[in-house]
Parts: structure tokens; C-alpha cells; sequence
């Protein structure tokens, strides 16, 4: 069972690396959701083309943006 170090540093076992692809030297985001710690590894480019179907508005003003979201929460 891996314990976290004195630095807050955990060793994270080699099947779960092996699970996920994790190799010496890649990066991993880690994040909390309802007490849960989840790893998972960064990939280059995954999320290459998320916004590409957002177009640019070049004739609205940053305060314009800004009601515009403001509105879409309410």
C-alpha cells in the first residue's frame, strides 16, 4: 500500500501504472471529486480541436462577452 511521504509525494503502484500507461516521466493531472482522488495521464493534444466549432465575434467588446455569458447562467 503506497504511503505519502513527509514531501506529500506518493509512489503510485507499477500495475496501476501499467493500467493507465504511465511511463518515467510522463505527466499526470490529479484531481478530487466527492472525497475521491483520481490520477490520470496527461496525452499531448487531447484536447486538440475541443473549441474549434467556437467562432470569434471580432466586432463584440470584452463587456459585451462578458453580459453575453452572464445572461446564458441566469
Amino acid at each position: 500500500m503506497p504511503k505519502v511521504s513527509a514531501k506529500r509525494q506518493i509512489t503510485i503502484p507499477i500495475n496501476q501504472c501499467q493500467a493507465l500507461g504511465i511511463e518515467p516521466g510522463d505527466e499526470v493531472e490529479s484531481f478530487v471529486v466527492d472525497g475521491q482522488l483520481t490520477f490520470v495521464k496527461k496525452v499531448a493534444g487531447a484536447a486538440k480541436g475541443l473549441l474549434s466549432h467556437v467562432q470569434a465575434q471580432g466586432s463584440m467588446t470584452d463587456e459585451e462577452s462578458l453580459q453575453s455569458v452572464i445572461r446564458d447562467c441566469d
